[in-house]
């Protein structure tokens, strides 16, 4: 009796002992981890903080608070950059580009993870090529191309290229997401009388919502803060994109960091939006597709 007492009595201290190991390790994982969002978030604060600063104080204490803030700082640059207009034209050029890439992308994706025909690998080679282009290497003959076709200074000069762009990326992220769902679901659809355009939009968007939601975070932030693209193809004032306009409170003579910071501040904040919206798709659309089954 006396050994099984003191057999239970080692089990309860050394499972204590576990569980406050665990409880330990627990707590320091969540600091860590605690440390490391305070270190990732920490540029965004510093972002807010600076745009109610003068340039006085950005200059004399750039980490501290502001010691008056200045929420005129918003309105002057909304005024002086034109951040209205600037504002529509980013969501109108953002929004048409995701909207064909998702259909262009999805519906692409659709045919070549779920129907076998001739040459399909060697579309997808093509893909592949289209992700190893570098972007910026195409702006001279986009240019002479879209100076042929009369579409420069129009919204489809951002568009067109966005989406090719972006299209790569799109269908491997959804093919790749469509090889977890069972191609059952589409033999029942079709003995009901489904035809592909059915299948198309009765079930493969509806279950590639996950992955589409990824291809729309990755597409909006390349969209939203695109410079180079709108800076060559659009000259007319009237269709600057935000990115141009956050360009004008810097010359070759200074800048006004007062009214830069919030401005961009101004411009972040859809981004966030986005984010937020989607992070419950992002890493199940990037994993997915990983272990079929």
């Amino acid at each position: 009796m006396k050994t099984i007492a003191t057999g239970s009595l080692a089990e309860g201290t050394a499972g204590r002992t576990s569980r406050a190991l665990r409880f330990r390790a627990s707590w320091l994982l969540h600091l860590v981890l605690l440390a490391f969002s305070l270190v990732t978030l920490y540029p965004l604060l510093w972002l807010f903080i600076s745009s109610f600063k003068s340039n006085q104080d950005f200059f004399g204490s750039p980490f501290a608070l502001p010691s008056v803030w200045q929420f005129e700082n918003y309105t002057r640059a909304w005024e002086i950059g034109g951040i209205g207009s600037a504002f529509l034209n980013s969501v109108v050029v953002s929004v048409l580009s995701l909207v064909l890439t998702l259909f262009l992308g999805t519906l692409t994706a659709f045919i070549v993870s779920r129907l076998e025909f001739r040459f399909k690998g060697l579309i997808m080679m093509l893909f592949v090529l289209g992700m190893l282009i570098p972007i910026h290497s195409t702006l001279v003959p986009l240019f002479i191309l879209m100076k042929s076709l009369g579409i420069l200074d129009t919204y489809a000069s951002l568009i067109l290229p966005y989406t090719a762009f972006e299209l790569p990326i799109a269908v491997f992220v959804v093919a790749a997401y469509l090889t977890s769902v069972p191609k059952e679901l589409e033999e029942a659809a079709m003995i009901d009388g489904t035809g592909y355009w059915g299948i198309f939009f009765r079930i493969i968007v509806p279950l590639a919502v996950p992955a589409m939601a990824t291809v729309s975070i990755l597409g909006f932030l390349r969209f939203w803060n695109d410079f180079a693209f709108a800076l060559v193809f659009i000259n007319d004032q009237a269709l600057k994109t935000l990115p141009l306009s956050l360009s004008l409170f810097s010359d070759g003579y200074g800048t006004d960091y007062s009214l830069t910071m919030a401005a961009m501040s101004i411009a972040v904040i859809p981004t966030i939006i986005i984010y937020l919206l989607f992070q419950n798709y992002i890493m199940k659309g990037m994993v997915a597709g990983a272990v079929k089954g």
